[in-house]
């Protein structure tokens, strides 16, 4: 036996990571007191826990009791602080509700929640108090509460058979399932009777009713053999799980969906066959002609069924082909499939013979398998009859088809009679036809239908007597009976290669979809991108509008957008604030929620969470007013490609961060080139300050004029590059953190290269220095400042690479939309191997120096960056017959004459 002593010796490393990966969850913990029928106490002992709780320190509070008739209960209430209940107003009831926004508002660190198989009002954001449940969880709040065990859904069959009551209030069994604990409220049938008869539990009247009915002593006996049992097969589930950490060896289920009432019993007894061998689970729908044709009734059971296997853990899987066996057989080979799970096959037994069976079908076709069949007593179901008068109705366009064709083979008969062919010529062209019919019509009844004309306009245009119903050969009979079996065996086959061709079709589009989908996120540049081509395709897929919301910076959703973009106005209601609400509580909890479903059904889309591998990335919103709800195989391929959409806007993110890590890099390497750079570089000309300097101050006396003005001039230069240097750095560092603003205006170029030229270096008097501009009012989309600081590294590049004496040019023009402006020189030029690498940071030319006799290379690289700020282009070329031409490119614009 497992006690405390052995709790507190396990290996206190595991304990310790088990309590890490707690914290780091988040999620709240959920203890569930579990009993066998109503009266046994689960109230009470929750309330006492719930005190203990209390005295330990815990925020408790209670957010939902059921109003008892037990005074000793209801007391318990004393001392624990309460929510005010949710009031709803339901058919001129008013009802209490459990009020799950203020029970979010007020988290505490324990919540009371009563009656958890408790069908929520409508007008509650969930339709079951389980969802409000796992919403409280998910926001890290850890709950008490309570449950009978008839109220667990893969108990509901066996519980029914048992008591003759079939309970309506069920939760799914992943729910009792994720309970951190599970404590039974246990007391003794015969005591329990005993309280009901004192009226203890309820009222005199309600409980003779009971005690006739329900809590007879064999269904109570029963009911606490079930409790114990479900508790002693979740204890063994959880060591299994822990001591494994996998499920069973190979075991894999598989059960066939159907509209059948019978259906139903047949999950939940896979559902438990699967929790008792920790087996796969797999529901697998054969989309053929029978469920296209099921009537309302069996659709509706139909979407009941395929709901309740997703609740009980099944993975949903479609297969097309009129032959269910066949299909289930293949299925179950291809997945390695142990145990197939069928009920009764509904096949009603013929007059003349039987038609074999799912069962035999299936041992014929699966001999390897194991078929567990499910009995059950339900009617046989009789949706086919009502299928067939459904197929009933018949359309002018298929009517007019059908007789154009047997008129059409009924001509090619007479002129075949006329030229003397035999009759079987002529039965061959009415097959003909009738094959024709089944293939251009929508109906088998068409063909059906053009069988028996065939036969009956045969008889009378070309048997004898001709012109009559009648026949005088004998063997004409068995003529009309094979010619009218032809028929109907051509026209079948027709029909069903028809059938499988448009659903090979639907399924390739739909493949193709899915297919296509990865390629255009593949080739998507941006997160919006990405959205906008899954939203587009699913509206591809599902031919319903989709509206998606994006995730800004601030972790909040974007305003919504619609594809196609043109249905914006005709679908502004569903963009509402109450629908964006339903949009923001997807994205908080991660779980679909909108029409067909349990949250918030009362909305008018479909809102699916794009998740990501810890957070939603997105919301996508599919437009379903008035729609049917999709088929399974499209609800996979939806899942499918909201995650691929996940997938990609991870990948978008991480090539962000990556961008952002390596610009961050770019940045950390620019800073310690400058540091090491500005490190050897400044201690030049500080140096030569501090000693001329102190030369200065020391000798003034001793030196004579020319010698002062010589150091003064020495400290004016350095000073003057250290200047230049500080506005460079300064530049550069606001253009790599993109915090430059740039205020483009037109300005007239002739007052750039003034105010250019006003700023030179000093020895910019040594050179002689012309502007030349084609016209003078050339003008060019800038910011003057900036430009002009480009003017001046330019020329100043000029000047001390050039000798005394130099010409400078400095020049304008226009080239189509596009302004030239160029600093020629006739100097030395510049060599081949560094025209390539003259424009890059820190790069420098002859003996480690770069665009001035002691600079650091920033001059012409801080021009590369401000001129593609302004979006143009700089470069450099050979002068002829000497020296080199400096240029860059600025959008042109004209001069507005009114001013």
């Amino acid at each position: 036996m497992y006690n405390d002593n052995d709790r507190d010796r396990r290996d206190p490393d595991r304990f310790l990571e088990e309590i890490e990966r707690e914290e780091k969850s988040g999620i709240g913990k959920l203890k569930i007191f579990f009993g066998y029928a109503a009266g046994v106490g689960k109230t009470y002992a929750m309330l006492k826990a719930a005190h203990r709780a209390r005295k330990a320190g815990i925020d408790v509070v209670v957010g939902y009791i059921e109003p008892h008739t037990r005074p000793e209960t209801m007391r318990l209430l004393e001392g624990l602080e309460q929510l005010p209940v949710m009031r709803v107003q339901y058919k001129g009831l008013e009802l209490k509700e459990f009020d799950l926004d203020q029970a979010l508002e007020r988290r505490p660190s324990l919540m009371l929640v009563d009656e958890l198989a408790h069908s929520n009002a409508q007008g509650c954001r969930h339709l079951k108090r389980y969802q409000d449940i796992e919403e409280l969880l998910r926001a890290g709040i850890d709950v008490y509460t309570t449950v009978n065990v008839q109220h667990l859904e893969s108990l509901n069959d066996v519980v029914s058979s048992l008591t003759g009551v079939v309970v309506s209030e069920r939760i799914p069994d992943k729910i009792f399932e994720m309970a951190e604990q599970v404590e039974v409220v246990d007391t003794e049938p015969d005591d329990l009777i005993g309280r009901l008869e004192a009226g203890k539990i309820y009222k005199k009247t309600q409980a003779q009713t009971a005690l006739g009915n329900f809590f007879t002593k064999q269904n109570l006996i029963a009911l606490r053999e079930i409790t114990f049992r479900q508790s002693a097969d979740r204890l063994n589930h959880q060591g299994t799980v822990a001591g494994r950490g996998h499920s069973g060896a190979g075991e894999h289920i598989l059960i066939c969906l159907s509209g059948s009432p019978s259906n139903a019993k047949v999950i939940r007894t896979a559902a438990r066959m699967a929790e008792a061998f920790h087996a796969g689970f797999t529901a697998l729908l054969v989309e053929n002609q029978d469920i296209k044709m099921m009537n309302e009734e069996g659709r509706r059971r139909l979407r009941g069924n395929i709901k309740l296997a997703e609740e009980l853990g099944a993975k949903i899987t479609t297969a097309y082909g009129d032959d269910t066996a066949m299909q289930i057989a293949e299925y179950a080979e291809a997945s390695n499939v142990t145990k197939i799970v069928i009920g009764r096959s509904n096949h009603k037994r013929k007059r003349w013979f039987r038609e074999k069976g799912l069962v035999d079908k299936l041992t014929k076709q699966a001999p390897g398998i194991d078929i567990h069949i499910i009995p059950d007593k339900q009617p046989v179901y009789k949706a086919k009859g009502r299928r067939y008068r459904q197929g009933l109705a018949f359309a002018g366009k298929d009517i007019l088809i059908s007789l154009l064709v047997l008129a059409a083979a009924s001509a090619v008969g007479m002129l075949f009679y006329g030229s003397g062919f035999s009759e079987a010529n002529i039965i061959t062209v009415y097959i003909l036809g009738v094959l024709g019919t089944s293939i251009w019509t929508g109906s088998r009844w068409y063909g059906a239908a053009a069988s028996f004309l065939s036969v009956i306009v045969f008889n009378f245009l070309f048997t004898v007597p001709r012109f009559t119903l009648r026949a005088y050969d004998a063997s004409y009979p068995v003529t009309f009976a094979i010619m009218l079996l032809a028929s109907f065996v051509t026209s079948s086959l027709a029909i069903q290669v028809k059938r499988q061709a448009k659903q090979s079709a639907q399924k390739a589009y739909r493949t193709e979809v899915l297919l296509e989908t990865s390629q255009k996120l593949q080739k998507a540049e941006n997160a919006e991108e990405i959205l906008e081509v899954s939203a587009s395709q699913l509206y591809k897929l599902l031919d319903l509008p989709v509206i998606y919301y994006s995730v800004r910076e601030d972790e909040e959703l974007a305003d919504p957008r619609i594809c196609p973009a043109p249905e914006m106005d005709r679908y502004a209601g569903c963009m509402s604030e109450q629908e964006k609400a339903a949009a923001r509580w997807v994205f908080k909890n991660g779980k679909h929620a909108g029409v067909t479903t349990n949250t918030l059904p009362g909305a008018k889309c479909l809102y699916l969470a794009v998740r990501g591998q810890g957070s939603v990335l997105a919301v996508m919103a599919v437009v379903m007013e008035d729609m049917p709800e999709p088929d399974s195989f499209e609800k996979n391929l939806m899942i499918g490609m909201l995650d691929e959409c996940g997938l990609a806007l991870e990948k978008e993110s991480l090539r962000r961060e990556k961008q952002e890590i390596t610009m961050t890099a770019r940045q950390e390497a620019l800073r310690a080139n400058l540091l090491r750079t500005i490190s050897h570089d400044l201690r030049t000309p500080l140096t030569s300050i501090i000693g001329n300097s102190g030369i200065l101050m020391e000798n003034s006396s001793l030196l004579d004029e020319g010698k002062k003005k010589e150091l003064y001039t020495g400290i004016y230069d350095d000073a003057m590059w250290l200047v230049n240097l500080v506005e460079n750095l300064l530049s550069v560092t606001r253009i790599e953190n993109g915090t430059m603003k740039i205020k483009m205006e037109s300005e007239l170029l002739e007052e750039i290269f003034h105010e250019a030229l006003r700023h030179l270096d000093r020895r910019a008097s040594e050179h002689v220095i012309t502007q030349r501009l084609s016209d003078e009012f050339l003008m060019a989309k800038m910011d003057a400042g900036l430009i002009v600081q480009v003017i001046i590294n330019l020329v100043n590049n000029a000047v001390k690479y050039t000798p005394q004496g130099s010409h400078i040019i400095v020049s304008a023009q226009t080239e189509e939309e596009w302004t030239v402006v160029s600093v020629e020189d006739d100097g030395p030029g510049v060599p081949k191997e560094a025209k390539e690498q003259l424009f890059n940071m820190f790069y420098t030319v002859g003996n480690g120096r770069g665009d001035s006799r002691r600079g650091m290379g920033l001059g012409l690289s801080l021009c590369k960056s401000i001129v593609a700020a302004h979006g143009g282009s700089i470069g450099v070329k050979d002068n002829s017959p000497h020296g080199a031409i400096f240029y860059f490119t600025l959008h042109s614009t004209e001069v507005n004459p009114y001013g």
